[in-house]
């Protein structure tokens, strides 16, 4: 007998070998239609899999996380399948699951059109209302070459080479067309109801510049036709809200051909910039940390040293002089250990805590550059503190309150927390990383939040926990980090003097709150649709006139208000006061004060605040009150 155990704990029997859809059926005919996979042993597995031994066994449906994926990764074969049918001569390559949905690469002799895209979606829903069973097989890996060459598909044969001679390959079939994969799959098409073909772009042929271009084709899949429509409503209004179009509409900045991925900030855009830097700046000044500033070029041998080159060369830009090499710092953290060896250090001196906004530049490809949110230049919050290894954990549990404020005042509170663990390629050793992991996992339980752990997400030289915070449209934005690093600072000689007159090398951890400011700005124009809250306002006030006979009533208007710390313009144009109210709640500013001869006689003035909202005619002394704290409370 085969003893399965389910989840919950319940046992089934049966006299041999069983399929997960068989074990499905003997529960029920509702879990036999609704299973995708299985996971036997923890191990993912297609429902046709045979369970020959006891196991422990979970029926996956479209309610599971696991579930969902693997049906973006059908529906990606599906793509495929389509492609073959509509245009025979083009090439399969490859077909990731993505966040919320998947892509597949295609050799074509023409760029696939709107009207394509269109109809192969329409071919794929034809396809899955088929039903046609997908059904797996293993070849050897030669077999599979000849396989595949046989079929013209040159680089499904180049990929399979690249898998050891002694290795078999799996193969999944549905109707005419084969696929090279791992699995699992759905049982059959018909699973694939809800999905959508999104866009064409290109990509590079296993993501080498010097390769040939390929078309990728993405898409989005879903559990239920309410998913899809909810995440196809969200992108609508995630496109509304689009940093790049409203950098534009609200005159904020631009990216320049002259300057690929580097930006170019215009006076409203830099005014927020400065409120953020500011802002930061002050943080800086009340927690503990002195502000430092390091060069822009550098030695290569520095990078040797610090292990960066070995690990990001082929991202920094590099130059010669005099004959010597030097980079372009793509990170902050070597100059400030240099700042740090300059002088003896105590261990009274510890923690000894650097920021700096300092400007990184890394030479990202071109297909990966987005607006403001990736560029090649970009400055960061970048902090390190110098510490022993019994002032780390109080270190990151106030380093997680101070976040958790910062990420407040700009308006997000939900936070994602996640513990990133040591990858194979590091530096340092175990007994090292187990401390630093440590370290980092009772910070998080010592703040008192909950956390998941991201094996072998670490940086090379260190864990790290990674704060992701959620924007109003749900959407993730990993921008905090801290990192403990127990190796960089051996390999570039800092040390500090202990209790006992030894010299010894201190532990450093990295941090940043917002990330790079460039691109924390485009999620902030995001979140906020471009109507940022009033103490970021490039602009928070304008006074507009209704006549040219309250001008000078305006002038003594924005005087004071000026005075008063507040961003303010004057609309002294000889325009409608309808004209100029919608224009500036176009423009997203937050108050827009209008005067006319009432209020000027007065001593008045009657408010609009953004969203249309008519606040009334006030004392000008009630309006600074209120501007001020709204101000002050960040709201």
């Amino acid at each position: 007998m085969i003893s399965i155990q389910l989840p919950d704990g319940s046992k089934r029997e049966f006299p041999q070998a069983v399929t997960v859809a068989e074990v499905a059926a003997s529960i029920g005919a509702g879990l036999a239609k609704a299973a995708l996979a299985g996971r036997v042993d923890g191990q993912m597995v297609d429902t046709s899999h045979l369970i020959a031994a006891d196991a422990q066994l979970a029926i996956i449906t479209d309610k599971d996380a696991d579930g969902l994926e693997v049906i973006r990764h059908s529906t990606a074969h599906l793509l495929a399948y389509a492609v073959k049918e509509l245009f025979p001569e083009a090439q399969v390559t490859i077909g990731p699951v993505i966040e919320h949905g998947f892509y597949y690469d295609f050799a074509y002799k023409r760029p696939f059109t709107p009207e394509d895209l269109a109809a192969i979606e329409s071919k794929m829903s034809e396809l899955a209302k088929k039903d046609e069973k997908i059904t797996r097989s293993v070849l050897p890996r030669d077999e599979a070459v000849s396989y595949f060459k046989g079929l013209g598909e040159a680089y499904k044969a180049e990929i399979i080479e690249s898998i050891p001679a002694d290795q078999d390959v799996s193969l999944y079939a549905e109707g005419k067309f084969t696929d090279l994969c791992r699995g699992p799959h759905v049982p059959s098409t018909g699973k694939l109801k809800h999905f959508k073909l999104m866009k064409v772009a290109g990509a590079y042929w296993r993501g080498d510049h010097r390769n040939e271009m390929l078309q990728r084709i993405y898409g989005t899949a879903w559990a239920s036709k309410d998913d899809l429509q909810k995440y196809l409503l969200m992108l609508e209004e995630a496109e509304k809200r689009d940093h790049r179009k409203l950098g534009r509409e609200l005159d904020l900045f631009h990216i320049d051909e002259h300057a690929p991925g580097v930006v170019f900030w215009h006076p409203k855009g830099w005014t927020v910039w400065q409120e953020v830097e500011q802002y930061m700046r002050r943080v800086y000044r009340d927690n503990g940390y002195q502000e430092v500033k390091g060069p822009q070029l550098l030695d290569k041998s520095l990078w040797e040293a610090s292990g960066h080159w070995d690990k990001y060369k082929d991202a920094m830009f590099t130059t010669e002089s005099e004959k010597r090499d030097y980079a372009l710092k793509p990170m902050n953290c070597p100059g400030h250990i240099l700042i740090f060896k300059h002088g003896i250090k105590s261990y009274r001196d510890l923690p000894l805590r650097f920021g700096e906004f300092g400007q990184c530049h890394r030479n990202e490809p071109t297909g990966g550059l987005h607006g403001i949110m990736r560029v090649r230049g970009f400055t960061q919050d970048d902090g390190h503190i110098f510490c022993t290894e019994d002032q780390i954990l109080p270190e990151c549990v106030n380093y997680t309150a101070l976040l958790q404020k910062v990420y407040k005042d700009f308006g997000f509170t939900d936070i994602i927390y996640k513990v990133a663990t040591r990858p194979e390629a590091r530096i340092g050793s175990d007994e090292v990383w187990d401390k630093a992991e440590f370290a980092l996992m009772e910070s998080l339980r010592a703040s008192g939040v909950e956390f998941v752990i991201a094996p072998g997400d670490g940086a090379f030289y260190g864990p790290k926990i990674e704060y992701t915070l959620k924007d109003a449209l749900g959407r993730q934005w990993q921008c905090g980090t801290m990192q403990v690093d127990f190796s960089m600072p051996g390999r570039l000689g800092a040390e500090f003097v202990d209790e006992d007159g030894q010299r010894k090398t201190p532990v450093m951890l990295h941090r940043a709150i917002v990330g790079s400011l460039e691109r924390f700005i485009g999620i902030l124009i995001e979140q906020h649709a471009g109507a940022l809250p009033a103490w970021l306002a490039p602009t928070q006030v304008v006074v507009a006139n209704i006549t040219d006979a309250q001008a000078d009533y305006v002038a003594e208007i924005v005087k004071s208000l000026e005075k008063q710390g507040l961003r303010v313009q004057a609309d002294l144009r000889n325009e409608k006061i309808t004209y100029k109210i919608r224009e500036h709640s176009l423009q997203k500013v937050p108050f827009i004060l209008v005067v006319g001869d009432k209020e000027k006689a007065n001593g008045t003035v009657a408010v609009r605040a953004r969203g249309n909202q008519d606040l009334g005619v006030m004392a000008l002394a009630d309006f600074l009150v209120k501007a001020a704290a709204d101000v002050a409370q960040k709201t």
